[in-house]
């Protein structure tokens, strides 16, 4: 229950300074055109409050839809 927090490791090695990149789950549980509508709905919330769309990932085959944004400082991050 509440937010948690998942660590992945990739395996590129480091090339710059240390980053964290967060996938924020708005959509869990939805999928197809709910799941998008659910997303892009927090994803105008967002931008209001000042982050800026990047661009939106539309399902395929393999994946669910997912948007990358940008907060106010550049770091990306994800809703899913």
């Amino acid at each position: 229950m509440g937010p948690r927090m998942y660590f992945q490791r990739v395996p590129e090695g480091k090339v710059a300074k240390n980053r964290v990149h967060l996938d924020v789950r708005v959509g869990t549980g939805l999928v197809g055109e709910e799941r998008l509508a659910t997303l892009e709905a927090e994803c105008a919330r967002l931008v209001a409050l000042g982050a800026v769309h990047v661009r939106t990932l539309v399902a395929d085959e393999e994946n669910e839809s997912c948007i990358t944004m940008q907060d106010v400082e550049g770091n990306e991050f994800c809703l899913d």
